[in-house]
């Protein structure tokens, strides 16, 4: 099955090139026309272990690779790589499952993801018969940019760039990005919040389609944020793995259905539980978690989604985003109407809000929840699941939390409640040992080793010697001079 842009079906790809591509040439995201009509045994698929889940996962959701491609880019993607075989394992806290999502190299649930990107990607590129470099453009609200580099790092014909919020990360996070080695990866900070990077990412891929500004210069642009459908899918795995080890610790039986509980900022990990779903998992509530940068919990509740609204630096930063790109995808998917999809898109970017109709509120209605956390319910959280659980949970994964237990108030008869936990805590130590009742001392490298020798809990390896690392990536820019410094780099024959 062809994908095809959200904003006009005439506008169609394979599913190699939707991934070389990124973007649709329109600015719509690549989408099968549905879910439903692909080939797929969820039950078959749940007795397989994880590396095995992901080769039939994506070998539907991508039909330009064979099963045996696909398990050869599966292993490379991921053998050796995570703390656990099974990549993504659960964790019994309370009543509730916290699905560690953070055990990859680089202690953030992107790895799962961008793990297997740049496999997919050059496999996408030798089947396209593309000979041009690959300039993959990113931003990054924390975790993507740090995931992607050490993904993408050194691997022929690729290049990356990644655009972060300067001041909109962690010190941690910040200190993954500017530390990073390769010849081929580069970090800018974009003086603005995380919106104003991703548009302007947006607009480079616009601007550079419509004026044609690399032909004949023997490179392209690609995507590695979730739009890209090569990110996407992979992320649809751990829903399945989450399940398949309720099933096995009998907690539940094959074919109950299960609520997820994702913390969300541009869409992408809650739309993959939204796949997951499609492709048969028995999936109840999708539950939609928001900082105070609560545009989804609004959209949600009344269909309207306004962007024009009070942005907010909260200890969660990884989700303070206020446009979701991938909801596109969502509404494309559940109305089939790539005009109405296009209008709501074109009202967005020139007034700032939209408003879906009463058939498609209702219809989300049907599979979504929502909710929100502020920075003191979500320190309180942590505190509070240390206290009496002893687990030890980050920022997101506490918002997660709060809101979980605001939907098993407002529904009593809810199924079991999987709460997918996004980062390592060791990412916001400052916070962190807020919520636990300690005074952060020192810088957040201090801090880390204070929230050590209080729980005990190992900091993760790759995150340790932050310290120590040298410093290669220092430029800061204007968000309105990213194309400028796209086309100077693209041009640039070294980076290092």
């Amino acid at each position: 099955m062809d994908y095809q842009s959200t904003r006009d079906p005439k506008l169609r790809a394979t599913a190699a090139e939707a991934i070389l591509n990124g973007l649709a040439p329109d600015g719509g995201l690549y989408s099968m026309p549905s879910l439903e009509d692909i080939p797929f045994d969820a039950r078959a698929v749940l007795k397989l272990d994880t590396q095995g889940m992901a080769t039939e996962i994506l070998t539907a959701l991508l039909p330009s690779f064979t099963k045996d491609e696909m398990r050869e880019l599966v292993r490379s993607a991921y053998e050796g790589k995570f703390e656990t075989p099974e990549l993504t394992p659960t964790v019994q806290v309370g009543d509730d499952t916290i699905l560690e999502l953070f055990r990859g190299p680089t202690s953030a649930f992107k790895d799962v993801a961008l793990s297997m990107l740049p496999r997919l990607m050059t496999a996408s590129r030798e089947k396209c018969g593309v000979t041009d470099e690959i300039l993959i453009l990113t931003a990054t609200s924390g975790d993507t940019g740090k995931a992607a580099m050490e993904g993408f790092c050194d691997v022929p014909g690729t290049r990356i760039i990644v655009f972060y919020p300067d001041g909109g990360v962690s010190a941690v996070q910040k200190a993954q990005m500017e530390t990073q080695t390769g010849s081929n990866v580069c970090v800018c900070a974009v003086r603005g919040n995380f919106d104003d990077a991703q548009t302007g990412v947006k607009n480079v891929f616009s601007a550079v389609t419509e004026g044609k500004l690399l032909d004949g210069k023997g490179v392209r642009l690609s995507s590695a944020n979730s739009i890209n459908i090569g990110r996407l899918a992979p992320q649809v795995v751990y829903y399945f793995r989450a399940y398949a080890n309720l099933v096995n610790a009998g907690r539940i039986q094959m074919g109950d259905k299960v609520d997820f509980v994702v913390p969300t900022g541009n869409f992408g990990d809650i739309l993959a539980g939204y796949f997951a779903r499609e492709l048969g998992l028995p999936v109840g509530k999708l539950v939609c978690a928001s900082n105070a940068n609560n545009v989804l919990t609004d959209f949600f509740e009344t269909g309207r989604y306004d962007k024009d609204r009070p942005f907010y630096k909260t200890v969660s930063p990884s989700m303070d985003i206020l446009v979701s790109s991938n909801l596109e995808r969502l509404l494309y998917l559940l109305s089939g109407d790539t005009e109405l999809v296009k209008g709501l898109m074109t009202e967005l970017k020139e007034r700032g809000f939209y408003q879906v109709p009463i058939a498609l509120q209702r219809a989300l209605h049907e599979i979504f929840w929502q909710g929100w956390c502020d920075d003191e319910g979500t320190k309180k959280a942590i505190g509070m699941v240390w206290r009496e659980y002893g687990y030890l949970c980050d920022t997101h994964t506490a918002v997660a939390w709060d809101v979980a237990q605001q939907y098993k108030a407002a529904h009593p008869e809810h199924a079991p409640v999987v709460i997918l936990s996004t980062a390592s805590p060791y990412k916001f130590p400052a916070a962190v040992l807020e919520g636990l009742g300690h005074s952060p001392k020192g810088d957040e490298f201090d801090m880390m080793e204070q929230i050590h020798n209080e729980t005990g809990v190992p900091v993760p390896k790759n995150l340790s010697g932050l310290r120590e690392r040298e410093v290669r990536h220092r430029d800061v820019i204007d968000r309105d001079k990213i194309l400028e410094y796209v086309l100077g780099k693209a041009t640039q024959k070294e980076w290092f």
